[in-house]
């Protein structure tokens, strides 16, 4: 693993449950809106922190945490990841995995071995402009059958997309909610300019309130549940 860095207490990343994060290095995805280029660009990559320090952190926050939650970057791209939630999962933590969803395979394997308690899944755009948003190639049957694995758990999850209006438009985000037709939830969020891959971004608005009301009604047709963060 490589761990690009620590928070160590957060009441809002785990929905309802006092929680850590840690923080993977490494991205397959560029996309030009991401507030976190320090985990996605190899070239402003931090330090990697010590896994094993990690650990030992955790041990003393048993009983203190609910949960760990595991973010990037990309947490699939590592292929010890499983082995690295096992540990965690080891102490008595829950645990949270956030995804972009291009590795079915490791969720398959994650959720069949009970190592995770709750995923949330970015869906960065309709599948005809996936890789215009992402800025990269990839597998878009990886994304459909990620949603499939996720919607199949049985566990918790969420799925979510943050909202650029130059690049989404309304049918653009109706079409998001007929790709995951009959998901408990689906969080639209706001796009906020403070920093960014590509820094052309901090220019860039996301909708009005008035204006996600209006969309979460139409997405409410195909979701159990939507929500404006």
């Amino acid at each position: 693993m490589i761990i690009g860095g620590l928070q160590k207490f957060t009441m809002i990343d785990y929905p309802d449950k006092l929680a850590a994060i840690v923080f993977t290095s490494g991205c397959n995805f560029r996309c030009g809106y991401c507030h976190n280029p320090e985990l996605v660009l190899p070239e402003k990559f931090n330090p990697s922190l010590d896994q094993n320090e990690i650990l030992e952190f955790f041990k003393t926050r048993v009983g203190k945490l609910d949960a760990i939650s595991i973010t990037g970057g990309e947490p699939t791209l590592h292929a010890d990841l499983p082995q690295f939630m096992k540990q965690i999962k080891d102490l008595g933590f829950l645990v949270k995995l956030d995804t972009n969803g291009t590795n079915p395979e490791m969720l398959k394997e994650i959720i069949d071995s009970k190592l995770v308690d709750y995923i949330a899944m970015d869906i960065k755009a309709p599948l005809e402009k996936y890789e215009e948003v992402i800025v990269a190639k990839i597998d878009l049957e990886s994304i459909k059958k990620s949603i499939k694995i996720i919607m199949d758990s049985g566990i918790e999850y969420e799925f979510r997309t943050t909202i650029v209006k130059s690049q989404l438009s309304v049918e653009d985000l109706i079409n998001i909610g007929k790709l995951i037709k009959g998901a408990n939830i689906y969080y639209l969020q706001k796009f906020v300019a403070s920093k960014a891959n590509d820094e052309e971004f901090l220019k860039k608005k996301t909708y009005s309130d008035k204006e996600f009301e209006k969309i979460k009604k139409d997405i409410l047709k195909y979701v159990k549940k939507c929500e404006i963060r």
